[in-house]
């Protein structure tokens, strides 16, 4: 049973069903891998062995009684230290809730919960979610699987990194500006960032909030679409989450029978891309043409995202901080004030003017959309860098204006709220993972995985285990 962390959750799921082994036996061995790793990369925040494993004896039983149902019977997740945990503790990476524990479930944690998933631990998140690299007062850095020097990506690193390493099979993110999309990238993960409401928000302040997307980490992207399967669908209390009241997985051993129109724009006209990236993004192009034969590339202009990604975000982040800014001040990290200070000077006309760049932006893509099935882009635009840096202020030795400029190729996405996926795509010279990012047409979260499904299973893009053992 020391072996079953190495599983995909789909068989992981489906060896509970068939009771090959119990769902006791899947989350002990999840719970041995975090003990023996997680101190040395530091992914978890809280870990709950004591209500997981007795979870997962109640789902035993019900088993045994033939009563169990959900689609991720007896699989140990993951959730990030963003969203509410009935009785386990929620920090939201601040010292200010080292003891907070909910009395009630996020919909994402009620969600898992009721498709029959069991919820291993909290991940490591910056302050609030706002960080280049994951880490707080509370714990970290989390280091990267593949050089614990460098760092997982924020703000979602340490459920990355918490898949990479086989601790849970799948775990949960969340992706403002590419915080689910980077650490995928840097963990050699499918990060998937679903169309914005796919995966419903409640609670939230304001509700008609629509820049921050629930996404989900997998090593391969059968997984990724089982664990959607779980959370997607409408609820009436988060006015963003249109759509289907449910979502079902496309046929992946059909997926070769799409002939995928490809579009593809490494810097999407306007964003700064290291190097090393950009060679291996060229030589993973060139290995796409042979599967898709009519993949091209497509000009495109979007500069103006940063100014109105700029602005709704500073506008957000005062909303939501600003009060809380104002009454603890230094307690609270120099990140999370920097970007609160963002959005103080900005006016009535600067957020109707990053609304109307949004629309252009939007119906941009949209156009390029109903040309091609899918654009292809870099997922970030560096390799994983040092934690000791925090952030990244130059690429390809230009500076850059400030700590969020280099979010830049992620920002189209989070504006228009398009789904995208992120899938490992190449190495650097270093043993450094690089990840591909693909776009599609709102509500195609399905072609977006038949897409990565293929070059999985065709080219070989796909994770790979980090060389941990002790």
């Amino acid at each position: 049973m020391d072996e079953l962390f190495r599983l995909r959750a789909i068989d992981l799921v489906r060896g509970v069903r068939e009771r090959r082994f119990s769902c006791a036996d899947v989350v002990s061995a999840s719970l041995a891998r975090i003990g023996r790793l997680d101190d040395r990369y530091q992914a978890f925040l809280t870990v709950a062995a004591e209500s997981a494993l007795r979870r997962a004896a109640q789902a035993d039983r019900a088993i045994a009684r033939g009563e169990a149902v959900g689609s991720l019977l007896g699989l140990p997740v993951a959730v990030k230290d963003l969203v509410d945990t009935e009785g386990i503790r929620t920090t939201y990476g601040s010292a200010l809730f080292r003891d907070h524990v909910p009395d009630a479930d996020d919909i994402v944690a009620a969600r898992l919960k009721s498709a029959g998933a069991i919820i291993v631990g909290k991940t490591n998140t910056p302050e609030f979610g706002y960080g280049a690299i994951t880490d707080n007062e509370l714990r970290g850095p989390t280091r990267n699987p593949y050089d614990p020097l460098r760092t997982s990506g924020g703000s979602s690193g340490g459920s990355a990194v918490a898949v990479c390493l086989g601790m849970v099979p799948v775990a949960h993110g969340t992706d403002f500006a590419g915080s689910v999309r980077f650490p995928a990238s840097f963990c050699a993960l499918v990060g998937l960032r679903p169309t914005i409401g796919r995966i419903p928000t409640f609670p939230k302040l304001p509700l008609w909030q629509n820049l921050i997307a629930h996404g989900v980490f997998a090593r391969t992207v059968e997984d990724a679409a089982l664990v959607l399967t779980a959370l997607a669908g409408r609820d009436d209390r988060d006015p963003i989450s249109h759509g289907e009241a449910s979502w079902r997985s496309p046929d992946f051993p059909a997926a070769g029978e799409r002939d995928l129109r490809i579009a593809v724009s490494a810097d999407l006209g306007f964003a700064l891309v290291d190097g090393a990236v950009r060679r291996l993004f060229d030589r993973a192009v060139e290995q796409i043409g042979r599967i898709f034969p009519k993949a091209a590339p497509v000009d495109l202009s979007l500069g103006e995202v940063k100014g109105a990604f700029e602005a709704l975000r500073g506008a957000l982040l005062l909303d939501q901080f600003g009060p809380m800014v104002a009454e603890h001040g230094e307690r609270l990290s120099e990140t999370l004030r920097w970007n609160v200070e963002r959005g103080r000077d900005l006016s009535a006309a600067d957020l109707y003017a990053a609304e109307r760049a949004r629309s252009r932006i939007y119906l941009e893509l949209l156009s390029l959309l109903d040309r091609h099935d899918i654009l292809v882009t870099i997922s970030a635009p560096v390799p994983p860098f040092p934690n000791a840096d925090r952030n990244v202020l130059s690429i390809g030795g230009k500076p850059l204006r400030h700590m969020i400029d280099w979010f830049g190729i992620a920002t189209p996405v989070t504006v228009t709220g398009l789904p995208a996926l992120s899938i490992p795509c190449g190495w650097t010279d270093d043993g450094l993972p690089v990840g591909l990012q693909l776009i599609a047409r709102p509500y195609a979260e399905a072609d977006l995985l038949l897409c990565a499904y293929r070059l999985q299973e065709e080219l070989g893009f796909r994770h790979r285990w980090p060389a941990v053992e002790p």
